[in-house]
């Protein structure tokens, strides 16, 4: 029998067949389709997870050395103003130089400084007092003048020794 001498039932009754199986095709591809979206989601959730922990040490890690920097930063703050004014007062001894570390230019203005007093007697000794003394002002002018900033780059970090 041919397609137009079937029964109109049976016509309706191979369509429902066909629209059954057609919604059985479509509901086994949607049950596919939602597991790959659960496993792609699955995925995401462990990849975000992994991130939001790498992110999370990042940010601790930085938040430390952050902290560190301003210890290091209040400590040269301290170290500024103490040197300054020590290089204004005692500039002539090196003091100042020993407070930021420098040994090696401490000693030098102090060996200047007391070459000048024992030859003061023959008047050039109060001239190389007086250079050390005029080195200890300069500086200490430089080191109050100078933003914590600049002053902990340069001779905190950058450890400059003069001037």
């Amino acid at each position: 029998m041919s397609e137009e001498n079937k029964d109109p039932e049976d016509k309706a009754e191979g369509a429902f067949e066909k629209a059954k199986k057609t919604a059985k095709e479509a509901k086994e591809k949607a049950k596919e389709t939602a597991k790959e979206a659960k496993e792609k989601a699955k995925e995401f959730a462990e990849d975000t997870k992994e991130a939001t922990h790498e992110f999370k040490e990042e940010a601790k890690k930085t938040a430390e050395e952050f902290s560190e920097g301003m210890k290091e930063v209040t400590e040269a703050e301290n170290k500024k103003i103490l040197a300054g004014i020590l290089a204004i007062v005692l500039g002539a001894f090196g003091i100042h130089k020993f407070i930021l570390g420098y040994q090696k230019e401490g000693f030098i203005l102090l060996g200047i400084t007391i070459v000048g007093f024992v030859l003061s007697c023959i008047g050039i000794g109060v001239f190389m007092v007086w250079i050390s003394g005029m080195i200890g002002l300069i500086e200490g002018i430089i080191y109050l003048t100078k933003s914590d900033e600049d002053f902990y780059n340069t001779y905190q970090v950058g450890k400059k020794p003069w001037f």
